[in-house]
């Protein structure tokens, strides 16, 4: 009887391993893998009778143990199977999806590298990405956790935090406090390899970062919980006009951006950002205390970028790409000097939209 119930166990019509995640509720895969779990329950309940006292124990054993195998082949969890670094995928994603950008491209690639093949660090990695809107710092993001997660920014184990949405009352600066630094103990408690994005910390309120200063700090362990596998990245705008002045110099020096280096913005961007009374950054202690490993330049885009924006946004879409479309969605855009027209205002930011109009 007992082969009888594997073998219909076994021959059940599984679904695919790939579960999609909105925040921390499951999704419809979930509720199947749910399904399966009770139906084996269930088979193996009405089994119970038909054997003795002793049998009885051990089917209803094997059943609950098959049971939660079942759902946790399916279910997201902090192993391996669903957290595995690709350094291959990031290296091949930064060099054809991410334009323009030869610092960042460069310096996440090593940091991230660096971090995650480490078995032991010190401390967790702390990345701060600066530039103008739609220079490719939420991108960048996604990229890192589509190559630490099989899940990427579906993860569950991956966090988003928008200032204006989740810290938009200055009067509640306290309560803010408290729940971030429970969020973040509590999910780093559930996986050490969590990952927290900070977007629009030129919109947070001042002091309100330092609240998870000593998670980022180089603690073993806090309340017997160790945070040097998470990995915190901070995105913001702050920075931004010093990074578009350095760019601009060097373009009317007739010099190649590629020349520009981290040596040329890095000490300027970390001192605009820590003196910026109206970012999240002012007189922070991460910046005080060196704690935020790398802060990245993201340069502005120039036309060309667009068109190569635009070229794989239509790659993506299963379009065959189109150099007059692309070019027509670039030359559509405003670029700034309003005479030269060097750089585009808002990098590809808007390049879905336009393409719209144009296919």
């Amino acid at each position: 009887m007992l082969s009888v119930v594997f073998f219909l166990v076994l021959s059940f019509p599984f679904y695919s391993t790939k579960t999609s995640y909105a925040g921390n509720n499951p999704s419809g895969s979930t509720m199947k893998v749910s399904h399966i779990c009770l139906w084996v329950t269930l088979t193996f309940s009405g089994l119970v009778n038909a054997f003795d006292p002793i049998t009885t124990t051990v089917v209803v054993g094997v059943g609950a143990a098959l049971g939660r195998t079942i759902f946790n082949y399916f279910k997201e969890t902090c192993d391996p199977k669903w957290i595995a670094y690709n350094a291959t995928g990031l290296k091949t994603d930064l060099d054809n999806k991410l334009f323009g950008q030869h610092i960042a491209s460069r310096i996440i690639l090593k940091a991230v590298n660096g971090f995650m093949s480490n078995p032991n660090p010190k401390k967790p990695l702390v990345l701060s990405l600066h530039g103008w809107t739609g220079t490719g710092k939420n991108f960048v993001s996604q990229l890192i956790a589509e190559s630490v997660y099989a899940e990427g920014m579906h993860s569950r184990f991956v966090h988003v935090f928008t200032s204006t949405l989740h810290f938009p009352h200055a009067e509640h600066m306290a309560t803010y406090k408290s729940q971030l630094q429970q969020w973040v103990r509590g999910n780093v408690t559930n996986c050490e390899r969590s990952m927290f994005i900070f977007d629009e910390m030129d919109k947070m309120h001042p002091g309100l970062i330092d609240s998870i200063k000593p998670y980022l700090d180089y603690y073993e362990k806090l309340d017997g919980v160790s945070y040097r596998k998470s990995i915190f990245i901070f995105l913001s705008n702050a920075g931004g006009d010093g990074i578009i002045q350095t760019a601009l110099e060097f373009w009317k020096a007739g010099k190649n951006r590629e020349e520009i280096e981290l040596k040329d913005l890095e000490t300027t961007l970390s001192l605009s950002v820590f003196n910026n009374n109206k970012s999240g950054f002012f007189r922070t202690s991460l910046i005080d205390k060196n704690l935020v490993d790398f802060f990245v330049p993201f340069l502005p885009l120039e036309y060309q970028h667009v068109v190569q924006c635009a070229m794989a946004e239509m790659k993506a879409r299963n379009l065959e790409p189109n150099p007059d479309v692309a070019d027509q969605v670039a030359r559509d855009l405003v670029y700034f000097p309003k005479s030269e027209r060097v750089f585009s205002v808002k990098g590809c930011k808007t390049i879905e939209s336009k393409l719209d109009f144009y296919t």
